[in-house]
């Protein structure tokens, strides 16, 4: 079955975005750090091995321990210019960069979001070391804003402030090198409900979302500033997360190709069904 012959409709497709873009700051959103990408040799490595600790609650998070068997490496570069202590999490972050929160509010506002009464950081595992933290700083700035695409009201569930990860620069081995010049730049993240019909619709949104931002003069722009994830589901499939679209014109087509995946997938397991087939048959 084609793109063309499939009646979303039918088959209930459901779309979530989340659109992350790096904002045009002065520094990094928990040091004074210069926000910029250096080509020159690294000043300074490190190696880590990121190690799985007990939660609150006394437990282990399966996927950390998972890695954390592979027995992997973390070599670590940076230079002075757009690193200090922070990056490396030998330092306390420092307060968060108010411009960072105020174009971010600027934002929210703009998608007649709600801004919090207080701002908390929170943590979110991270486990392939893209962080040298073990975990991702981030904080909901507002809540509950809409916006209006095509005639259709889409809800946005949250605006957030958040740091963006160190870049992987290569692999040896067991050994992954990263560089954390990216570390920590300031992004806002705008997550939108999954009301999002059909993969044209979806390309529309992000569009949308990428205008507004743009809009408050406080972005950066060109290739690898801005990165979409989407939440794809539909009727008797399984909800799957595809992360870093970096394209807008690649938005429809990677809900088209999610679509079919998951409507073959359906189709096998019916067959297999039909044929006899068991859950425990199959090892």
């Amino acid at each position: 079955m084609t793109a063309s012959q499939i009646d979303y409709t039918q088959i209930d497709l459901k779309v979530g975005l989340e659109v992350h873009q790096q904002l045009d700051t002065s520094t990094k959103l928990f040091c004074r750090c210069k926000p910029e990408l250096f080509k020159e040799e690294p000043e300074i490595t490190f190696l880590r091995r990121l190690r799985p600790t007990q939660s609150e609650l006394g437990q282990i998070d399966p996927a950390a321990y998972f890695e954390f068997q592979k027995g992997i490496k973390i070599l670590y570069e940076a230079d002075s210019e757009t690193s200090c202590l922070v990056e490396m999490d030998e330092e306390p972050p420092h307060p968060l960069s108010m411009k960072a929160i105020e174009i971010a509010l600027t934002a929210a506002l703009m998608m007649n979001a709600t801004p919090v009464d207080e701002i908390h950081v929170m943590r979110k595992t991270v486990i392939d070391g893209s962080n040298t933290t073990g975990f991702q700083r981030t904080c909901i700035i507002a809540l509950n804003g809409a916006i209006d695409v095509g005639g259709k009201t889409v809800p946005i569930q949250h605006i957030s402030l958040e740091e963006d990860a160190a870049r992987k620069t290569g692999e040896e081995g067991t050994t992954i090198r990263y560089r954390i010049d990216r570390l920590g730049i300031p992004l806002i993240e705008v997550a939108t409900a999954p009301v999002i019909n059909t993969p044209k619709e979806a390309g529309e949104v992000a569009l949308a979302i990428g205008k507004i931002l743009r809009a408050t003069g406080k972005v950066k722009r060109g290739l690898g500033t801005i990165r979409q994830d989407l939440n794809i589901s539909i009727r008797g499939g399984a909800l799957t997360e595809i992360k870093g679209v970096q394209e807008l014109e690649l938005i429809p087509l990677v809900v088209e190709y999610e679509v079919q995946r998951q409507l073959n997938l359906i189709k096998i397991s019916q067959e297999l069904a039909e044929s006899g087939v068991r859950p425990e048959n199959i090892k």
